[in-house]
């Protein structure tokens, strides 16, 4: 008995030590997400720090705005694409809801806006998105609306009606507290 008590003993430490070191990877992992969510005000203004000029020398390189005139305004306008697809992407990649598939129509449309923000000699942006869009709108929203009825159908075959199933979900806080941590 003593034999099979220390090998239990041993499977939990196990179990807990590999529990407990996915548990500090989500965490590290959470902490460096918010913290690049938070960043990201910091991250768009870093247009400002770009010169006012037509021909801007980096140690990366010498930049020249063709059809901006400015080096400042041509980041202004990739900042003012790249920030939404970054937080688009970084709310499709955790969120937890069955719909998250949605969130590619827009991932879409901001991949495409910053692409046709670095070809520097377009002259129109942003003006025929949609038509890009449509295909991949195509493919979304009916999967998207499939997916739906597959889960109504899985509801409506038990004999709940949707009052009782919105209150067994429903997570109804004490405190104040409370209310508050369940936005968050």
């Amino acid at each position: 008995m003593d034999k099979q008590q220390q090998k239990l003993t041993k499977e939990n430490l196990k179990f807990r030590l590999t529990d407990k070191k996915s548990y500090n990877k989500k965490i590290i992992l959470g902490s460096i997400v918010a913290s690049l969510v938070a960043a990201t005000p910091f991250l768009f203004y870093l247009y400002e720090y770009v010169p006012d000029v037509a021909r801007w020398d980096t140690i990366f390189g010498t930049y020249e705005s063709i059809e901006y005139g400015s080096a400042n305004v041509a980041f202004w306008v990739l900042a003012m694409k790249f920030i939404p697809l970054f937080l688009s992407l970084i709310w499709f990649f955790t969120c937890r809801h069955w719909w998250y598939h949605a969130l590619l129509v827009p991932i879409v449309m901001f991949s495409f806006q910053l692409i046709s923000a670095l070809n520097f000699d377009a002259r129109y942006t942003d003006e025929f998105d949609i038509i890009w869009l449509l295909p991949i709108m195509a493919i979304i929203f009916p999967s998207i609306y499939l997916i739906r009825a597959r889960m109504f159908n899985k509801i409506n075959d038990h004999d709940k009606t949707m009052e009782e199933l919105e209150e067994e979900f429903m997570i109804k806080p004490k405190t104040f507290w409370g209310k508050v941590k369940q936005y968050f």
